[in-house]
């Protein structure tokens, strides 16, 4: 099991002997986990039907998150990496997976696809991925360290018809895990990650739907 307090102990150590090539050796040939999130599958069941098709740019996003690595915010000025874990992708190409499969599982719009898959979309869906990462300082829970994962996205939805933008909004959740053992790290990731996407896809089905009923045009083939 990988826990996270070794990191600051990891971390500690190299700053104070530095690296060896031995050292170094070592950490190129130690294996790496990867790690996965899911999609939503469940919404609201009064949520409305659109006609339009819609396509899910991928994140925008600090360089501090733009990575496959698991970041960890010990103080608010401060940015390290879980050693020997990673994602299977960078987190904003995993972000725009997740929300593309939550829209078609919601089963709420006509067709949803990728910013690369060239669709000619009505409404384009613009992220900006603000926040994913666990934060310390660690709160004492019946003998183990819990952290807190922090997930935080600003949608805009874009009409693609005037390219003006119709409605913004941001979501965010914050799970506290139930140690700091690595699988309860990445399941309070998916959890808060599924709470915004959730709030997210209901969000935008409702503001385009609302935004094209008052706007009827024939939408784009």
């Amino acid at each position: 099991m990988m826990r996270l307090v070794w990191v600051g102990m990891m971390l500690g150590a190299v700053a104070l002997s530095g690296c060896t090539g031995i050292e170094t050796l070592n950490r190129a040939t130690t294996p790496t986990d990867l790690y996965t999130l899911t999609p939503k599958s469940t919404f609201a069941s009064g949520l409305p039907r659109i006609r339009q098709q819609i396509v899910v740019e991928e994140p925008t996003a600090s360089s501090a998150v733009n990575t496959d690595q698991i970041a960890v915010q010990p103080t608010p000025y401060q940015i390290e990496y879980l050693p020997r874990a990673r994602w299977v992708d960078r987190a904003p190409v995993i972000v725009q997976n997740l929300l593309v499969e939550s829209y078609e599982n919601s089963g709420k719009v006509r067709s949803v696809g990728r910013s690369s898959v060239g669709l000619r979309p009505d409404y384009v869906i613009v992220t900006d991925l603000r926040e994913f990462q666990a934060r310390l300082p660690v709160v004492e829970i019946e003998g183990t360290e819990a952290l807190k994962i922090d997930v935080r996205l600003n949608l805009k939805i874009v009409d693609s018809f005037n390219n003006q933008i119709i409605d913004s909004k941001s979501f965010e959740a914050v799970v506290q895990t139930a140690s700091d053992e690595i699988e309860d790290v990445i399941l309070a990731f998916d959890t808060a990650l599924g709470r915004t996407m959730r709030n997210s896809v209901e969000w935008s089905v409702r503001s385009i739907y609302s935004h094209a009923q008052k706007n009827p045009r024939p939408a784009l083939q």
